[in-house]
C-alpha cells in the first residue's frame, strides 16, 4: 500500500500569520495533534504539533532553568525558547520544513520517516503542494482493514511451497534444518529451533501465509551434545 491509499485529504490546515491561540482551538475543536502550516499558494512551510505548544506563557508553563544551567546555555538557545514561548504567531512556534513524503511512497518508507524522525504524523505533498497527511493512526488503519478472510482458497502444495519460500527469504532461517507439511490447510513444522524467538517467528511466517488456516507446532530443540 501507498501513502496515497490511507492518507487523510484534505488536510485541516493553517497558515503562518495565524495566531497561536488560533492553533490550540483549532487542535482541541478537530481533535487533531497536529497541523501542518501552508503559505497563500499551499506549499508546505511547516507544521504545529501538540508538543510545541507545551511550553507556553499563557499556562504558565514556559521552560524555567535553574541559573547554573541558565549561565551554561547559549544567548541563541534562550532566544529561540522565548520566541517558541511567548510568540503569538504559528511562524514563530512552527518546526520548519517538516520531513515530508510523496503520495506514492510506499507505507513502510512511512513507517520508517516516523521512527527515524520521532515524529507522528507525515505531510503528504505533490508537486510542491500539500495534499495529505498520514498518521499513526492511518497505518493502524490500513492494518485493521486488511481483509484476512477473501485469500483465493489454494492447494495444500501450492500452501507449502509458499511457506517454504517465504522460509529462504528470511535471513534468519537455517531451512535444511526445518519441514513444512500441510493437510486441509493445516501447517506442521517439524525440525529444529532453538530460540524461542525463532520459534515464534517460524510460526508467524506459517500463520500469515494465505491459505494457512492453523499452525501446529513440532519443533524440537537441538539435544545437547549432538555436535559432539
Amino acid at each position: 500500500m501507498k501513502a496515497c491509499d490511507v492518507m487523510t485529504s484534505p488536510v485541516i490546515t493553517a497558515k503562518p500569520t495565524d495566531l497561536v491561540v488560533q492553533i490550540a482551538r483549532i487542535l482541541l475543536e478537530r481533535r487533531i495533534s497536529a497541523v501542518p502550516i501552508v503559505d497563500n499558494e499551499g506549499h508546505l512551510v511547516g507544521i504545529v504539533s501538540e508538543g510545541d505548544l507545551i511550553h507556553r506563557v499563557e499556562a504558565g508553563t514556559e521552560r524555567r532553568r535553574s541559573w547554573w544551567l541558565e549561565a551554561f546555555a547559549d544567548d541563541g538557545t534562550l532566544a529561540a525558547e522565548y520566541v517558541k514561548t511567548h510568540g503569538r504567531t504559528a511562524a514563530d512556534v512552527m518546526h520548519k520544513d517538516p520531513v515530508s513524503a510523496g503520495p506514492d511512497t510506499p507505507l513502510h518508507e512511512i513507517a520508517a520517516l516516523m521512527e527515524k524522525h520521532g515524529v507522528k504524523r507525515i505531510p503528504i505533498v505533490e508537486k510542491d503542494r500539500l495534499v495529505g497527511i498520514v498518521s499513526r493512526s492511518n497505518l493502524i488503519q490500513a492494518v485493521a482493514r486488511t481483509n484476512m478472510g477473501l485469500e483465493i482458497p489454494l492447494s495444500d502444495s501450492a500452501i507449502r511451497d509458499k511457506v517454504m519460500e517465504r522460509l529462504r527469504q528470511q535471513p534468519w532461517t537455517q531451512t535444511w534444518r526445518l519441514n513444512v507439511t500441510v493437510d486441509d490447510g493445516v501447517v506442521s513444522l517439524w525440525g529444529i529451533a532453538n530460540a524461542d524467538a525463532e520459534r515464534h517467528a517460524l510460526r508467524v511466517v506459517a500463520e500469515t501465509t494465505p491459505g494457512v488456516r492453523a499452525v501446529n507446532d513440532h519443533l524440537m530443540r537441538e539435544p545437547m551434545g549432538s555436535w559432539a
